[in-house]
């Protein structure tokens, strides 16, 4: 077949329309060598200019908060995406009690032995809602499930050795948020507020569990790992640019020093399995500030905000996300002050 004039380059033979060239897309991953391979290729020169003790000292930081976090953050997208994969919603329905407050109770302490990530939670409760369960219940176990998991425990045990006070504050702490937000709901929320699609009932997986495994632990991983980055990034910085006077003045105003953290934990949306080591790298402040931080960050941050309000609709989430807040910095303040006090 010949080519018409005026058209450039190969025909297709059924359509007799002129092939469209394929671009050529550069992916992360290129780029990801590219800088690697100009990095070794430039590695006398970079260490002449980055020979400077902040620097150092920030390196030094930034690698040790993301060496020690990380391992917990594998385990735990893994342990999320084999509970969104392999375990049906319907089990959770079934093994809730017919009452409001019992089920918010047993969704709350369902987080203990149900681990999952911010970001997973999201999902989850929706699906909860979508097989029948309280909504209730289901927002109880959205916020519980990533803050009181043992893997949250253990990082925070690692992050914090020889304080075991901090591990059962925050559980204790985040627990309660849960719970006061999932009684709070039954007794004042409006299904209203929910966007229809979300109460929507979702048939159940098919086949490819273990693709939808890998797919749910690869994209969260590479979502959390970036926040565990922007996190370790902005803690050595903290660390090198503020003086450690301002960190004096800081401990030293104990409401101040909540108040900025609280601010900093919904700024920063770490994920949960990193933000003790995040925490523990602020060495000039007090544990009660910590803790603070530490409750507040798996309960509402910007990213957890944005998938609210993706998922169940913006009305509820301008509800819900500044009541969480509230609760998160009572409940934390509460525990820790009859658990850490002013101790640092």
């Amino acid at each position: 077949m010949s080519v018409p004039p005026g058209i450039i380059g190969p025909v297709d033979v059924l359509t007799e329309r002129p092939r469209e060239k394929r671009r050529r897309r550069i992916t992360s991953v290129e780029v990801l060598c590219v800088v690697l391979l100009a990095a070794i290729l430039g590695q006398s020169w970079l260490q002449d200019v980055l020979d400077v003790p902040g620097l150092r000292t920030g390196s030094t930081i930034f690698v040790a908060v993301c060496v020690q976090a990380l391992p917990f953050l594998v385990l735990g997208v893994l342990i999320s995406g084999a509970i969104a994969a392999f375990v049906p919603a319907r089990v959770l329905r079934r093994a809730l009690p017919r009452r409001t407050a019992a089920a918010v109770g047993v969704a709350g302490l369902a987080g203990v032995a149900l681990p999952g990530c911010e970001c997973a939670s999201v999902p989850v409760a929706r699906r909860l809602m979508g097989q029948g369960v309280a909504p209730a219940a289901a927002l109880t176990f959205l916020l519980a499930a990533p803050a009181v998991n043992p893997v949250v425990l253990v990082a925070t045990a690692v992050a914090f050795p020889g304080r075991p006070e901090m591990v059962l504050a925050r559980f204790l702490g985040s627990l309660a948020t849960a719970v006061v937000m999932g009684l709070l709901w039954a007794r004042w929320g409006k299904l209203d507020w929910i966007v229809a699609r979300a109460l929507e009932r979702l048939p159940d997986a098919g086949g490819g569990r273990w693709k939808a495994f890998a797919e749910i632990a690869r994209t969260d991983l590479v979502e959390a790992g970036g926040f565990l980055v922007l996190g370790a990034f902005i803690s050595a910085t903290l660390n090198v640019l503020v003086p450690q006077s301002w960190f004096a003045v800081l401990g030293g105003q104990l409401v101040l020093g909540v108040a900025v953290l609280a601010v900093l934990a919904v700024v920063l949306a770490l994920c949960s399995e990193a933000d003790a080591f995040v925490a523990a790298s602020l060495t000039a402040l007090p544990l009660l500030p910590k803790l603070v931080f530490l409750v507040v960050g798996p309960a509402i941050d910007v990213k957890l905000f944005a998938l609210q309000a993706g998922t169940f609709g913006r009305s509820f989430a301008v509800r819900f996300a500044p009541v969480t807040f509230v609760v998160a910095v009572c409940c934390a303040l509460v525990v820790g002050t009859l658990l850490v006090g002013g101790a640092r």
